[in-house]
């Protein structure tokens, strides 16, 4: 276990924060984003191939979708040990290990992406693209190891924000290479994210820390899963972050396939959306810092539903101009949620452990301690509702040739969630006898 350790850290201690904690909280948060935003890249890589795969390849619409429901599949698994990567091996050491293992699916679609290769090589391909998407899971217990309560909204969604980043910047590296060099040329693509890869793994070595006080916890991680809290969590990320992965992964195939828009025009579009879903993450995280998760989730869930809504009805009167204006507020939604959702989770455990008559310190460990065992558990669940998006968008487009079904299916969860929300969190204060005046209402 090589690697720089910082023996002792307090982020809830005002002094240690400003003499020390924040400066090297700061600079281990902008390296993992610059690692997360190329995983993200990887991990969103089959979105942008499918693009290049015309009739030559074989493959039709609905295999397509299944090629990269695969990579949000493996993405999703891989979350759980990654979480708990951090703790073993250092945030530090495994970054860099995470960061290179990159090359890995990279090189592999390198090697296979032409015509004349196998469906099922290219399934194992893309399922290998999977591990960028654990990047994240490990990530964000690094980060929130770092980081005192009252800045979390602010620095995990900060550090999703720059991560999720990495699926327009990979669309739009895929745009330039089809209106510059042509659909027949994807190893340029690839060639790209070789050398960055490497970058982010050699920054990572260079700048950041392991944190020796974070120490998996076997009894942390059963509660978190036993704990009903985790569990309406990962439901809620299911509808923020499901949908900007799953929505980030089909929006070219739908573009393609529903309205008929060639590689370059759906190209062309396909980045936009994630784009602005990714840059107000952190703007969710903040106003969740302000105005109380709970509440910016609720409202959030309703403009997703009336979004949803815009873009059935542009469905059914086939309307591209509707249906981009609805899409790409959803995606601004999704980003949104994002960043509150996940300031709810330490919030949560945090007025758990008050209402347990813990104080001070010990109630902000008791938080740290089971947020970071349950971030892993609600990112996997919540990167398998982007599998349940494409798998819907397969099994619609397959029966009707559109995917309006899907999105009215998405329209009735996004339902779901608010009465979630609201029925759990809001429509009463959680009893905390050591300290009433705070209720999940504020997490």
């Amino acid at each position: 276990m090589a690697g720089r350790w910082i023996e002792q850290w307090e982020p809830e201690d005002e002094t240690f924060w400003h003499e020390t904690g924040e400066r090297v909280a700061r600079r281990n948060l902008w390296f993992s984003v610059l690692s997360e935003h190329i995983g993200f890249s990887v991990w969103s890589l089959w979105s942008v191939m499918v693009l290049f795969m015309g009739p030559e390849y074989g493959i039709d619409p609905a295999g397509k979708f299944f090629l990269i429901s695969t990579a949000t599949l493996v993405g999703a698994v891989v979350r759980v040990p990654y979480t708990f990567a951090v703790a073993l091996f250092g945030g530090r050491n495994w970054t860099v290990f995470s960061a290179l293992s990159l090359l890995v699916p990279t090189g592999a679609a390198f090697l296979v992406m032409e015509p004349g290769t196998s469906y099922t090589t290219f399934l194992v391909v893309a399922g290998l693209t999977g591990i960028g998407g654990g990047n994240f899971a490990s990530s964000m217990t690094n980060i929130n190891a770092f980081f005192p309560l009252r800045k979390k909204g602010w620095a995990l969604g900060l550090n999703a924000g720059g991560g999720n980043i990495g699926v327009p910047v990979v669309q739009l590296v895929g745009l330039l290479v089809i209106g510059t060099a042509g659909a027949a040329h994807p190893r340029i693509v690839l060639g790209v994210y070789v050398p960055l890869i490497v970058v982010a793994a050699v920054c990572a070595a260079l700048r950041m820390d392991n944190l020796r006080p974070v120490q998996n916890d076997t009894g942390a991680a059963l509660q978190a899963v036993r704990e009903p809290h985790t569990w309406i969590m990962a439901t809620l990320y299911i509808g923020t972050f499901g949908s900007f992965i799953g929505y980030s992964f089909a929006f070219g195939l739908v573009l393609q396939t529903q309205f008929g828009r060639t590689p370059l025009q759906a190209a062309s579009l396909t980045f936009a959306g994630p784009l602005l879903g990714s840059l107000i993450r952190p703007a969710g995280g903040w106003l969740a810092d302000r105005y109380g998760g709970a509440r910016i989730t609720l409202w959030n869930f309703a403009a997703m539903a009336a979004a949803t809504g815009v873009v059935v009805y542009a469905s059914r009167i086939e309307s591209l101009g509707v249906f981009l204006i609805g899409f790409i507020a959803l995606f601004v939604l999704t980003g949104l949620g994002n960043g509150s959702t996940f300031k709810m989770i330490p919030g949560i455990f945090h007025a758990q452990g008050i209402g347990r008559g813990l104080s001070g310190d010990e109630a902000a460990a008791y938080g740290r301690r089971l947020s970071g065992a349950a971030m892993g558990l609600i990112g996997a669940v919540g990167a398998l509702g982007g599998l349940a998006i494409n798998l819907a968008f397969r099994q619609s487009f397959a029966a009707s040739g559109a995917g309006t079904a899907a999105f009215s299916a998405f329209l009735v969860f996004y339902a779901v969630c608010f009465t979630l929300t609201w029925a759990v969190y809001l429509r009463r204060p959680a009893a905390v006898p050591a300290k009433p005046q705070l209720s999940y209402a504020e997490v």
